[in-house]
């Protein structure tokens, strides 16, 4: 399956929802990871016979739809403690690492031509700089024409995992700023969308506008983003290797249901947004846990191309054998 045509389908409202079996595997939640669980589902079909439907919904509806029983698996980018899965009754295991760029649409400015300072970043998002010349931003752009154009700022509408890990970069950044999957923004223009693909098209439409999105959706729609400064002063493109670079940080484990956020990792040359995604599963429901299991076992084994291949980074051979080890004892494996 192709690049294009995997991620085309992951953009679409049901995902293959059409022609749902009784005893098809139903997930939902976070579409930071739609588009490398689409390309998943797609190939594990086509080899098992076994349907997995997904629909990215965001993770809160992820979470509250697992909670609620609603579905098998519930997928989400904002990690939950150990106490409240056990509350919810929920198993925890990470899938793919991926990352959130800067996206923007600026006449004359090319993608990776615009640098933004951690300074820039958090005068942008909190409506302290509200024009693209404004001296924060200039600052490190000298040889950019950037316009006295009113900045838009393009941010999610629904509660997101997405949103999650950029607020945790930003609180690294400007502890002024809450961590939240749906904060309240205080820029000056503001324009809201669902899901990464509503925060794209926004981008897209609308000029002289910037929104955090998936880098998945970055690559596809041809989406210009910009160099971010990490934690060294350095000015870093977003490409996989400088997420492979940041994704070395990642700390986890199984006993604590290997919760982490991985969010402005040390590093020189390390890109300063990434995050992990995360499955969410039912623990009373331990039949269907080995089905969806089955099928990230699978991916672990045979998807790591595709992942790649759509900008995310693969789990390391170490914490896919910790996962299993964690299914094993919880007797869903």
């Amino acid at each position: 399956m192709t690049f294009k045509k995997a991620f085309t389908a992951a953009l679409g409202a049901s995902l293959a929802l059409t022609a749902v079996h009784a005893d098809d595997i139903k997930g939902r939640g976070a579409s930071f990871p739609a588009p490398v669980y689409q390309a998943w589902t797609t190939e594990y079909y086509n080899v098992t016979k076994n349907q997995v439907n997904y629909t990215p919904t965001g993770s809160g509806d992820g979470i509250a739809s697992v909670s609620k029983r609603m579905v098998d698996f519930g997928g989400s980018d904002s990690p939950l403690k150990s106490e409240i899965l056990k509350k919810a009754k929920l198993y925890m295991f990470p899938s793919a690492i991926g990352s959130i760029i800067l996206a923007y649409n600026i006449d004359g400015v090319k993608d990776g031509e615009l640098k933004l300072s951690r300074a820039a970043i958090a005068a942008i998002f909190s409506g302290k700089a509200s024009f693209w010349d404004d001296e924060v931003i200039a600052k490190e752009n000298q040889g950019l024409k950037l316009p006295h154009e009113p900045i838009t700022v393009a941010v999610r509408a629904d509660e997101s995992g997405t949103t999650y890990n950029f607020t945790y970069f930003l609180n690294k950044i400007d502890p002024s700023f809450s961590v939240s999957k749906q904060p309240t923004w205080k820029a000056t223009k503001l324009v809201a969308g669902k899901s990464n693909s509503g925060v794209s098209a926004n981008i897209q439409q609308i000029k002289n506008s910037i929104g955090y999105v998936e880098y998945s959706y970055k690559i596809q729609l041809g989406l210009p983003a910009a160099q971010v400064e990490n934690k060294e002063g350095k000015f870093i493109t977003p490409t996989v290797e400088s997420f492979q670079d940041a994704a070395k940080y990642a700390t986890w484990t199984p006993e604590n249901d290997f919760y982490a956020v991985i969010g402005d990792p040390a590093g020189a040359t390390s890109y300063p947004i990434v995050a992990a995604t995360f499955i969410l599963l039912p623990q009373e429901k331990t039949e269907m846990d080995k089905k969806v299991t089955a099928f990230f076992d699978w991916a672990f084994t045979n998807g790591d191309k595709a992942a790649a291949d759509l900008g995310y980074v693969p789990l390391p051979s170490s914490t896919k054998d910790q996962i299993r080890t964690y299914w094993e004892n919880k007797k869903i494996k």
